[in-house]
């Protein structure tokens, strides 16, 4: 396999990947990119395409697919490759200050800067722990949502206490015949107004909300047909359903990147604040994987890291040349970048 030569790759391909390889393309510099999932997009695409954002600068409300969309569409004038449903494994860097890294899919790169865009890296649902559960997992028992259409007129329980699982209560309650929402407490962590308006909905007959646990479930020739929930009354409560979907959040775990060598806290790599730099000289990381003091994990934080990321690895890349800041207003030289006529 030809080995693919590249001046910038990009190891992750949402939100925060996708619009690295617009800030290099302004400053010149051609990128690969590499997603471990067979579509560009990262979490925003995986988990959760239908859900509203609302803190994206200029845009009141944006669906979580509709923002990648945007962002695949803004880098077309860059034309970068992407290398899907592969992840990258190895990494060393070389005498002469290069990187060589290898995928999955048995791709390899020699890159001359590396920029981690993983989000939160390999990351995990964490799953529902009963036995013989996972034999269930894509038939009955879901931790994602890929086709709302598959609730329509079912009994849906859901498992969870955070945005996800208050979200999809409240998206799939018009579709679904019943939904009812099980969690440990009456303490949520998702948005207090999705919360107060889940409540109105059960105050209303409309849902239903079970304080608990699951303990077992019930299974009718192989298909999963109750689960039996102990309530914080000490009772146990049983509930007929046909699909079961699961919101405990995300295990971020580094997986490969860990045995980078590059500096960590809590499965977060550590970075500057001017270039985004990690201890690895030519290694970059941006968006939720990295930690710094102050750090907020929203996507605009990481469109911000991508900036000043981008200005870093021109500089890394042509350590003698001075970088004028440019403007995509006024700059013929981004116009021309860009594909865009002058505006006279």
């Amino acid at each position: 396999m030809m080995i693919v030569r590249t001046d910038a790759l990009i190891i992750g391909a949402g939100p925060v990947g996708l619009f690295q390889v617009f800030e290099l393309g302004l400053l010149d510099v051609k990128a690969h990119i590499v997603d471990a999932l067979p579509q560009a997009g990262g979490q925003c695409a995986e988990l959760y395409p239908d859900k509203p954002i609302y803190d994206i600068p200029a845009l009141p409300v944006v669906s979580a697919q509709e923002l990648v969309d945007r962002l695949l569409q803004q880098i077309q004038p860059f034309k970068p490759t992407f290398h899907l449903a592969q992840e990258v494994t190895h990494l060393t860097k070389r005498s002469d200050g290069s990187f060589f890294l290898k995928t999955t899919r048995g791709t390899e790169f020699e890159a001359k800067t590396v920029i981690i865009a993983g989000g939160i890296g390999a990351f995990q649902p964490r799953r529902l722990k009963l036995d013989g559960i996972d034999e269930l997992e894509g038939k009955a028992v879901h931790y994602k949502v890929s086709d709302p259409a598959l609730f329509s007129n079912k009994n849906i329980v859901i498992l969870g206490g955070g945005d996800s699982a208050l979200d999809w209560a409240l998206e799939l309650q018009p579709k679904a015949r019943r939904v009812t929402l099980i969690h440990r407490s009456q303490r949520f962590r998702a948005a207090p107004a999705t919360v107060s308006h889940f409540f109105r909905l059960r105050d209303a007959g409309a849902v239903d909300f079970l304080q608990g646990n699951v303990v077992d479930f019930e299974l009718e020739n192989g298909a999963l047909t109750a689960l039996n929930v102990l309530t914080t009354d000490a009772g146990t409560h049983r509930v007929q359903l046909d699909h079961l979907l699961v919101f405990f959040g995300m295990s971020p775990k580094l997986g490969p990147i860990a045995q980078w060598g590059l500096d960590s806290v809590k499965n977060q790599i550590s970075v500057d604040t001017e270039k985004f730099e990690t201890s690895v000289p030519g290694v970059f990381a941006v968006g939720d994987i990295n930690v710094y003091p102050g750090k907020k994990k929203l996507i605009l934080s990481g469109f911000h890291e991508a900036a000043l990321a981008a200005f870093a690895v021109r500089q890394h890349l042509y350590p003698d040349e001075k970088i004028h800041l440019q403007y995509t207003t006024t700059s013929s030289k981004l116009h021309e970048r860009l594909g865009v006529k002058e505006v006279v």
